[in-house]
């Protein structure tokens, strides 16, 4: 599909590059063989006088004649080599300036169809268990209300993940808009707290333990997306780390930024899924994330890019992960 619209377009960009040089040429031509030809019809009049008088005409009329004719068909083969040189040229500029017009445009629907893909793979496996379940229950011949309520149960459990899935889609698209402005100032040691009170159970009942460093300063943004990012990289810390471990969070203000360490003891990112985790509906290890979607981290992206900051992950594989985030302070 793009080929054949980079094909067209480079067709029109070579159409309208000839039609602006053929023009030129053509007038140039004019310009160029209009005095030309006022001195070939000069001599041509001399000549058709000579005779009409019967007087010998001047002897190098005719040499003059030939040299201007040739002139004149000279310059024509030239405007042709240079407008056909122009065509080929173009013909090639053209495809590459197609190619890099498109490339936006086959990028974004490249990203659209893999987000499609991979989401009608994650709403696959709940909607075929729950068609089991039921599909199954249907050839009993009874059905007790222990057996109601187990598959009464196990289906909701399973709509859960579908909401949570849909819940999570619905704000990745939200932080995918380009428009947002945020006018409030958050104090990040706040959003912080109100993150770690959310996972604080999680927390003791592996056993781990919280370091946090004052995390001083305010940014502009929104204090419940922010608190989102934090849940979520304090869930995976704890999720991923074996108990009695500690994650530790660390913070260096500047004058301009404030960046903000999580750091676990957990089991660590392999080397070749550490540039990935920030890709939708990516998951390092699929046997220990069977209760996720694999967005979390990329929706955790997307809001702290919308805020103006960046986050990057660091890994020892077995040894613990950091995760760096920077956001620029308010003035």
């Amino acid at each position: 599909m793009f080929q054949s619209a980079r094909l067209k377009l480079t067709a029109w960009y070579l159409l309208i590059i000839m039609l602006v040089s053929v023009a030129f040429s053509y007038a140039f031509y004019r310009e160029s063989t209009f005095e030309i030809q006022r001195v070939i019809d000069r001599i041509h009049y001399i000549q058709s006088q000579s005779n009409a008088l019967q007087l010998p005409p001047p002897p190098e009329a005719d040499t003059t004649l030939d040299q201007l004719e040739t002139v004149k068909t000279r310059l024509l083969i030239a405007l042709v080599i240079i407008n056909g040189t122009i065509f080929i040229f173009a013909g090639g500029a053209g495809y590459f300036l197609a190619g890099r017009t498109l490339k936006p445009i086959q990028q974004m629907v490249d990203e659209q169809n893999q987000f499609v893909s991979d989401a009608s793979h994650e709403l696959r496996t709940p909607i075929a268990t729950l068609r089991a379940e039921m599909e199954a229950t249907l050839l009993e011949k009874y059905l007790g209300d222990k057996e109601a309520r187990e598959l009464i149960g196990s289906n909701l459990e399973e709509l859960g993940k579908l909401q949570d899935l849909a819940n999570n889609l619905l704000q990745l698209a939200h932080v995918h808009k380009k428009d947002i402005i945020y006018s409030d100032s958050v104090a990040l040691q706040d959003v912080i707290q109100t993150a770690y009170k959310k996972i604080a159970p999680m927390a003791k009942k592996k056993h781990i333990t919280f370091s946090r460093a004052l995390v001083s300063g305010k940014i502009k943004g929104d204090k419940n997306s922010l608190v989102e990012v934090f849940i979520n990289l304090f869930d995976n810390a704890i999720k991923y780390s074996p108990e009695k471990t500690a994650v530790t969070v660390a913070a260096i203000t500047k004058k301009r930024s404030v960046t903000i360490l999580v750091t676990d003891e957990g089991v660590g990112i392999m080397p070749f899924d550490l540039p990935h985790i920030f890709d939708r509906f990516y998951r390092a290890d699929k046997s220990r994330t069977q209760d996720g979607h694999g967005l979390g981290l990329s929706i955790a992206k997307k809001i702290i890019q919308a805020h103006g900051g960046s986050i990057a992950a660091d890994s020892i594989f077995h040894k613990g992960t950091t995760f760096t985030i920077t956001f620029p302070l308010v003035d």
